[in-house]
């Protein structure tokens, strides 16, 4: 099994396939957007494949797709079958933005994709273009409706909180898990190289953040009831909503963080594994990929330097890479 030093066994892998995305959302990225990868650093499907099946093998039963916006990586259903058609995977999922999954939510399930969360930080379209900047919130919710159609199930909304720009849709947010099958997730802002001006009618970064104790304070009206078995792998805290068809969710990394039970490494767009989202620790792996050369030591080296925290509350943030670039 693959154990860091504090024995907590890993069995998630978080996968970046590209580092590029079709939206420029103001908490991820800068308007002009960032310096993309040259091609022959993205990893190939052959490569990101090898990774998953030497993981496999020592106990990473989960992995799941990200980006930038994974959608945008050309022929996507061909690496979603390689990676559910590897001994010991038993569950593969992807995060996007849901702007191209009216198109590709049929041929992913088709090759072996099982869930879908999707990003929605608003349910107002003006406010949604504000926020990513070229979006329409109307292939969002038509990406939504081609995943329950594919059997992507259960889809999961994630909601990035923000003071000033969506804390007054929190409740209306919710309450999409009392008519819908859904889990609704919000998360805390996390300060990763986002701290510069977002633009006009947007709050400074540092006045944005909203604890997990703020958010179920003003959803305390629904009476949320904390379910008493964690559901996944993931680090979401669920609720039940009474007389509702589906869940809502709280991740937070910083409120109430969830190092303690960690259960994930990283691999970058550009072939680094990358043991804390919130750390800037790279392990490079592609060197030793396209050598031939086995990948094995250079996993448990990521296990060994995987901190027991992040260091959030001492002020300490990553400065290396956008949220874009690192798959968060």
């Amino acid at each position: 099994m693959l154990r860091d030093t504090f024995g907590r066994q890993i069995e998630y892998l978080r996968i970046s396939v590209t580092d590029r995305c079709n939206l420029r959302c103001v908490y991820c990225m800068p308007p002009e957007g960032v310096e993309k990868l040259g091609h022959e650093k993205i990893m190939h499907f052959e490569e990101i494949a090898e990774v998953v099946r030497v993981a496999a093998q020592y106990g990473v039963r989960a992995v799941r797709l990200t980006g930038g916006e994974p959608l945008v990586r050309k022929e996507l259903p061909r690496l979603v079958r390689m990676i559910a058609e590897t001994p010991g995977i038993e569950d593969v999922s992807l995060t996007t933005n849901g702007i191209l999954l009216a198109d590709l939510a049929a041929p992913l399930a088709e090759a072996g994709l099982k869930r879908v969360n999707v990003s929605l930080d608003t349910l107002d379209a003006d406010k949604f273009t504000r926020i990513t900047r070229v979006g329409s919130i109307e292939n969002v919710w038509q990406g939504i409706a081609a995943a329950e159609k594919a059997g992507l199930a259960p889809l999961k909304i994630n909601v990035v909180t923000m003071r000033g720009v969506n804390d007054d849709e929190l409740m209306d947010m919710a309450l999409l898990a009392k008519e819908h099958p859904w889990t609704v997730r919000f998360i805390e802002l996390m300060p990763v190289k986002n701290q510069a001006p977002w633009g006009p009618g947007f709050p400074e970064p540092e006045n944005a953040y909203i604890s997990i104790q703020e958010m179920l304070q003003i959803l305390e009206p629904l009476h949320l009831e904390p379910l008493t078995r964690k559901v996944g792998l993931g680090p979401a805290r669920e609720y039940s909503l009474p007389g509702g068809m589906g869940k809502v969710g709280f991740i937070s990394p910083v409120g109430d963080h969830f190092c303690a039970e960690c259960n994930r490494l990283r691999l970058t767009a550009d072939g680094n594994i990358r043991p804390c989202l919130l750390s800037d620790v790279e392990i490079p792996l592609l060197p030793a990929l396209r050598a031939g050369e086995s990948i094995l030591p250079l996993l448990q080296q990521a296990l060994r330097v995987k901190p027991e925290g992040h260091t959030l509350a001492e002020h300490i943030t990553p400065h290396g890479r956008c949220m874009q670039q690192i798959g968060g």
